[in-house]
């Protein structure tokens, strides 16, 4: 028997103390994926989630071993007719480093200034747990009104690299009609808005090899190339004046944002002054022709991450070194391949390579495809409704300039469309110390994810009844 909407939410507001002590256990295993030190406790996090679940009889579970770490899955087909839901979340942390910067122990959930402290609390510890306590609370009043698949993941912080295999290999387990993403977050914490899009990415490291040794920069200087020489002059020729990239190629596929699409970006509400003074940047700066939120949400864009060579020590070492390096990342949009920017990038950097030094170019195996929800998706509308209901507001929807690789998978394995329904903030210093995550927002996603699985049972049956 299908439960009834307004006892789930009794029960899910009457469990406030009980809700806070499970995510203080969560919290409290240290599972970072990076880490081989922390192997066990990301195992540990894996059996709490496993756990938890199992507690559920309804729920049939099961840990999936990966070559690094484990999955669990859950699945329950007990509502015929409705939608079936995938919900989506990652138990894996960031390091807490550095330990120093924190102000309370990162393991520890902490209260102070109204606000929860500790690692991986907003990225996803707690808004992942926010739908396993919303279909606890379900069960125990009859049933949830749409079926589910439940998979969380313990590599998302290192880039899921088994998960796409995982979902491929168990796509007729977890077949759904759309994936709820408890992973992602709100652009505002004083705005509700829903997540649309996501950028693809390609990574590349450049080498570049001058003389076979260190040489003394005053004997040798001026007589053969300087690595750090060429390598500025190569990273120099990416761009043209007006910020745009200058690879030949790497535009190929992609589309001028549509003149609505424009409007809306223009319609929210965003203060470039207020963003440059939290950012520390004195000036925006970017592809001449496109706004800020344009330029970060739907444009590709092409970064140097980091550069090096040569004496990094104290003081002064003359010094011709031998190499130098360049890490570089692009962000991509909707039909960009992301092989195939990795090609063109990797071809200019090899013309651009002056006399007198050699390169190589290492490309990252893992590219991810750029994300887009469709603007007239069901799921969408229906997400949006439920946001007006929760924060009484009008919900905005936005885009997310990083990139989540798993939506590409999803669509491609499952033929399903990810909607983001995270709520975490932009703001919450995840990957940094002293991260956090608002009471109220855990209190706003157990209603907001409980009205909408109800929502989408509800659309379902208006539509086959039409």
């Amino acid at each position: 028997m299908g439960a009834n909407l307004d006892a789930v939410l009794d029960d899910l507001q009457g469990r406030e103390a009980e809700h806070r002590a499970a995510l203080a256990e969560f919290v409290a295993i240290p599972s970072v994926s990076t880490d081989p030190a922390h192997a066990d406790d990301v195992r540990r996090a894996a059996a709490w989630i496993e756990a938890r679940l199992r507690a559920v009889p309804q729920l049939d579970v099961e840990r999936v071993e990966t070559d690094r770490h484990p999955a669990v899955l859950a699945r329950w087909d007990g509502a015929p007719g409705a939608p079936t839901v995938l919900v989506y979340g990652h138990m894996d942390v960031q390091p807490p480093d550095p330990l120093e910067a924190w102000d309370s122990p990162p393991f520890e959930l902490t209260e102070r200034d109204g606000r929860w402290y500790a690692r991986g609390v907003s990225d996803d510890k707690a808004s992942m747990l926010i739908p396993i306590l919303v279909a606890e609370a379900f069960f125990r009043h009859g049933t949830p009104p749409v079926n589910l698949r439940l998979l969380f993941e313990a590599e998302e912080e290192i880039g899921s690299p088994h998960l796409p295999h995982l979902v491929r290999q168990r796509a007729d387990d977890l077949a759904c009609d759309v994936v709820l993403s408890a992973d992602g977050g709100m652009w505002r914490a004083d705005l509700p808005g829903l997540t649309t899009s996501a950028r693809g990415m390609t990574a590349l490291e450049l080498r570049v090899r001058g003389p076979s040794k260190d040489l003394h920069s005053g004997r040798h200087g001026g007589a053969v190339q300087n690595p750090l020489h060429a390598l500025a002059t190569i990273v120099a020729s990416l761009h043209d004046d007006d910020g745009r990239v200058a690879v030949d190629g790497f535009y190929d596929g992609v589309h001028d944002p549509s003149d609505e699409r424009l409007a809306q970006l223009a319609a929210l509400p965003f203060d470039e002054d207020a963003y440059l003074s939290a950012v520390g940047a004195p000036a925006a700066y970017g592809e001449a022709g496109y706004g800020t939120l344009a330029r970060q949400w739907l444009r590709p864009t092409l970064e140097v991450n980091g550069v090096g060579g040569g004496y990094q020590g104290p003081g002064s070492k003359t010094v011709l070194p031998s190499d130098a390096f360049a890490k570089i990342t692009c962000r991509l949009v909707d039909d960009q391949e992301p092989a195939q920017v990795a090609d063109a990038v990797a071809s200019h950097l090899h013309r651009a390579c002056p006399v007198g030094v050699t390169i190589d170019v290492l490309r990252s195996e893992r590219g991810a495809q750029a994300y887009v929800m469709p603007d007239d998706h069901p799921v969408l509308a229906a997400a949006e409704s439920v946001l007006r209901e929760v924060f009484d507001a009008e919900p905005v929807r936005v885009g997310m300039g990083g990139s989540v690789p798993i939506t590409a998978t999803f669509k491609e394995a499952l033929g399903a469309d990810t909607l983001f329904f995270s709520f975490s903030t932009a703001d919450e210093d995840i990957h940094a110390p002293n991260e956090f995550y608002r009471p109220e927002r855990f209190r706003a996603g157990l209603s907001a994810w409980a009205r909408l699985w109800t929502r989408l049972a509800h659309d379902a049956h208006e539509r086959t009844e039409a």
